[in-house]
């Protein structure tokens, strides 16, 4: 109990430094991982409360993900975005196979940056959370896809609103521009508030169709992981079901069709789920943090940063030409 309490104080430190300026850009859930990884690095932590540290980096990381299928409204991606379905689809694909491919060419290691395509191509911290376990990434690997892809995605949605009043596009086609191409839901917000309210919406609507995507990519990754065990002859690949998925998806099924339909459900109560969602998807990778250490960061983050900043480049150019 003491570890997961120690989480969410490093959480609640993150969101005080949130609203210093400067940080205040990149948000509580980089702001705590900072802080984490700081706080490892010259204190560690008491063996005492590893187990609570560990039940917020795998538990509450699960329970975050499940309540996370609240924010994907499946009726309006159906009905409104299955224009953008194909888009958003090909910037996933364009997202994971070159961030692997220049990877390589970087020889930079292989499952952060994997961890990193997969961020950028779908939904940033919660795609990464998703896939970790079924590709069984290190905890460590984790934490530093999440940092960088939070960090990095927070530099992309502010040059994207510098670049705005110079691009010659009118407010829904940057909008859906922003939507298929940032990697979090946070950052397709800020870089299309400015440009109007129906711009934003458009926005916030193609990046749902990439949200959606997660699930058949999930299990898409289950598929290639048993054949890489069977072509290896490693025989039946040990992959634990992500459970946590149908949770997703039960949620997304009841906010799409029964809460606020046959279920009334109040705005605010939805905004307080979404709040408890941001503080334990903050908290879980407070623990993914505290596992993280400096020597990683140094020798293993470095190249895959540089190939997940090539490809974001690279998406963004795609991206504009679909749009």
């Amino acid at each position: 109990m003491a570890g997961v309490l120690f989480t969410f104080f490093i959480a609640f430190l993150g969101f005080l430094l949130a609203k210093v300026p400067g940080f205040n850009h990149i948000g509580q859930l980089a702001s705590a991982i900072i802080i984490a990884i700081v706080y490892r690095q010259l204190f560690g932590y008491p063996d005492a409360i590893k187990s609570g540290i560990t039940f917020s980096s795998k538990k509450l990381l699960r329970l975050a993900i499940i309540l996370y299928g609240l924010k994907l409204n499946i009726d309006v991606v159906l009905n409104d975005g299955l224009s953008l379905l194909l888009r958003d689809a090909v910037v996933i694909i364009f997202a994971i196979l070159a961030t692997i491919w220049i990877a390589k060419v970087l020889k930079a290691d292989s499952m952060i940056s994997l961890l990193l395509g997969v961020g950028t191509g779908v939904c940033g911290a919660a795609a990464i959370a998703a896939v970790a376990p079924i590709v069984k990434a290190k905890e460590e690997d984790t934490a530093i896809g999440v940092g960088i892809i939070a960090l990095m995605g927070t530099v992309f949605a502010i040059i994207y609103t510098v670049l705005r009043p110079i691009l010659p596009m009118i407010p829904v086609d940057y909008g859906i521009w922003s939507g298929i191409s940032l990697h979090e839901l946070a950052h397709v917000a800020i870089a299309a508030e400015p440009a109007g309210q129906e711009a934003l919406a458009i926005a916030l609507l193609a990046k749902l169709g990439r949200v959606f995507l997660l699930v058949p990519l999930c299990f898409i990754f289950i598929y290639l992981m048993k054949r890489k065990a069977s072509v290896s002859n490693e025989g039946e690949a040990k992959i634990d079901f992500p459970w946590f998925l149908l949770g997703f998806i039960l949620l997304s099924v009841l906010g799409s069709y029964v809460f606020g339909h046959s279920i009334p459900v109040s705005d605010s109560v939805m905004n307080g789920v979404s709040t408890a969602t941001a503080w334990l998807l903050t908290a879980a990778m407070v623990g993914l943090g505290l596992n993280v250490s400096l020597h990683a960061l140094r020798t293993r983050a470095l190249k895959p940063l540089l190939a997940m900043t090539i490809t974001s480049v690279c998406l963004s150019i795609l991206a504009y030409f679909i749009v």
